[in-house]
């Protein structure tokens, strides 16, 4: 897909009014706002949840619980998590703002879903073909400052890989794929803001975007990064305590391969401190394993040196995504000279 664009209009939606549990929000929306084909409606997750009934009176603590599947990161009284929708945000995208005192609104269980049942309702009885994206706003790990998102897409293509094509100068693009839908989220919330109660908003001048009635597109769960490919999926102090304590094995993205643990395991513990044995790192032939051979003495001062070598070595590998085979990783020969450890990949 490749598509150019002469202008582009965002329309705020006012006049809404309240939305509570069992109204029809397409309708409300369209009577609001006219809509024509070839729009995208874009509406906050927030009127979604109240129409949802996604609207609890629970304290934030058991709400947070609930609708965390893992946790990322927490400083202070910030908690970033990863909710049960992939999404990573601050309190799992529970908000208590713009709703009644005392409440809080959770996002849509399904944001997906929500969409599509969105879209096909605008779109029943000769209704316009739009496409219809549910928003919310999202920090980023690197910049200061919120910006909106989409957390559920229909009838819109959420992403346009680049991969193979040229650029201007003739160099071949390889990972470039921007996130149109989120891009269209962004310019919608500059009209929607957060004060003005626009619950939504059109923009206009993207039906090259927007795909036929029938066909609702891979939905914004597309956009969700995998957890084998996250390289930012614990803060930097939780990957240290996950790692030493050795209990959840989700964050670390994909095993590491084992030439690569190898390297570590080579470079940063074979000979690490005075007075403690060195190791061999051994990769079997088939990458399925690493072995580490510690030759130590037998009395007690070289015994407790090897003990802390081997939860060095441990840790490392946990880090790496790799764990340690069998219920005894320990292994000492007859003569007590020598502890194996060995190491498999773990799948979180």
């Amino acid at each position: 897909m490749s598509a150019s664009y002469d202008g582009v209009t965002c329309l705020p939606v006012t006049g809404v009014g309240e939305v509570r549990a069992g109204d029809d929000l397409a309708a409300l929306l369209a009577a609001a706002a006219p809509l024509r084909d070839g729009d995208v409606l874009v509406v906050t997750s927030k009127v979604v949840s109240k129409a949802e009934g996604r609207v609890v009176t629970a304290p934030k603590e058991e709400a947070l619980a609930g609708e965390t599947d893992r946790v990322v990161a927490v400083r202070g009284g910030t908690s970033i998590v990863r909710t049960h929708h992939g999404l990573v945000m601050a309190a799992a995208g529970i908000d208590a703002s713009n709703t009644e005192p005392g409440t809080l609104v959770l996002l849509p269980a399904d944001p997906d879903a929500s969409a599509r049942a969105l879209r096909e309702r605008v779109a029943r009885d000769g209704g316009p073909n739009v496409a219809v994206l549910v928003t919310d706003t999202a920090g980023r790990a690197w910049r200061n400052g919120q910006t909106d998102i989409a957390v559920g897409a229909a009838g819109i293509e959420v992403l346009e890989d680049h991969a193979g094509r040229e650029d201007g100068y003739g160099n071949v693009l390889a990972v470039t794929a921007p996130a149109l839908a989120d891009e269209v989220a962004g310019a919608a919330d500059l009209v929607k803001g957060k004060l003005r109660r626009a619950p939504a908003a059109v923009v206009r001048g993207l039906a090259a975007l927007v795909l036929p009635p029938d066909e609702h597109g891979p939905g914004a769960a597309a956009l969700v990064r995998d957890e084998a490919h996250d390289m930012f999926g614990l803060g930097a102090r939780e990957a240290v305590l996950h790692a030493v304590r050795r209990r959840e094995p989700r964050g670390f993205g994909a095993p590491s391969p084992a030439q690569t643990l190898a390297g570590a395991l080579t470079e940063g513990l074979a000979g690490a401190a005075a007075g403690e044995p060195g190791c061999d790192v051994v990769v079997a032939d088939d990458g399925t394993a690493v072995t580490v051979d510690l030759p130590g003495a037998t009395d007690a001062a070289s015994g407790h040196a090897l003990g802390r070598l081997e939860e060095r070595i441990t840790t490392v590998a946990y880090a790496h995504g790799w764990h340690a085979a069998g219920a005894v990783p320990r292994v000492a020969d007859a003569t007590g000279a020598r502890v194996v450890l060995r190491f498999v990949a773990a799948t979180p």
